[in-house]
């Protein structure tokens, strides 16, 4: 679906950030026809520039000639616009929209950075603090999938929906973490609510064809480590 011909939906990005990741997921899902402009890691290209002048960063959606910014901004607005096209990706009950907002906020603000923290805390005690906020995030994230999911495969409900993006665009790099040295993020005995929707959300074609092969992760990681400290490239 990337780089087919349609002229109203761009989407400057990179192929290694988890950000990227959300806002294609969400077209793939939504099936819409897209170009994907590929940004160079530690670059950034004037369209890059003038889409986005206060922050700097992708991703960035351009549809019909107008910018919108952040991923789950983006995530929503391509809800938004094709609402008719492909499943919902928020909930139409108001108090499940909000709990999708909360544990999305969750994820970006307490999970992602302990997330990383694991790997580029300047201290082995750092590093061991933030691996227990990690592993507290994902127990707390187990028990919100049991309620919000109601016994589903996604946080969603029967498909992928909003939530589901927010934190399975990461997965990729959870599992390359895990090839590096970090604990076992995911234990069947530990989180097995989160184990079984990551098989599915692993699984599901949008996904799969946005979300990079570890290995490439690991070496990207590798190659880039003294600039890049395995952050994500963007936001």
């Amino acid at each position: 679906m990337a780089g087919s011909q349609n002229p109203e939906v761009k989407l400057l990005g990179a192929w290694a950030s988890p950000y990227v990741a959300r806002a294609r997921i969400a077209l793939h899902l939504k099936e819409v026809q897209y170009e994907f402009l590929e940004e160079k890691f530690g670059a950034k290209s004037e369209l890059l520039l003038k889409s986005n002048p206060v922050h700097k960063k992708i991703p960035v959606l351009i549809h019909d000639g107008k910018p919108v910014c952040e991923s789950m901004i983006i995530v929503q607005y391509i809800d938004d616009v094709w609402v008719s096209s492909g499943p919902a990706l928020m909930p139409t009950d108001l108090y499940e929209r909000a709990m999708h907002r909360f544990w999305t906020i969750y994820i970006d603000d307490k999970f992602i950075p302990s997330l990383f923290g694991m790997m580029t805390s300047p201290t082995e005690e750092a590093k061991a603090e933030a691996k227990e906020q990690t592993m507290t995030s994902l127990q707390l994230l187990e028990e919100a999938f049991g309620k919000i999911s109601k016994g589903k495969p996604f946080f969603g409900g029967d498909t992928i929906g909003y939530l589901d993006i927010a934190l399975g665009s990461f997965l990729g790099w959870m599992k390359a973490f895990e090839e590096m040295n970090s604990p076992k993020l995911l234990d069947k005995t530990k989180t097995p609510l989160l184990c079984a929707w990551a098989e599915n959300f692993c699984n599901n074609e949008a996904a799969a064809a946005v979300l990079p092969e570890t290995a490439k992760l690991v070496e990207f990681a590798t190659v880039t480590q003294t600039r890049f400290k395995y952050a994500p490239p963007a936001k």
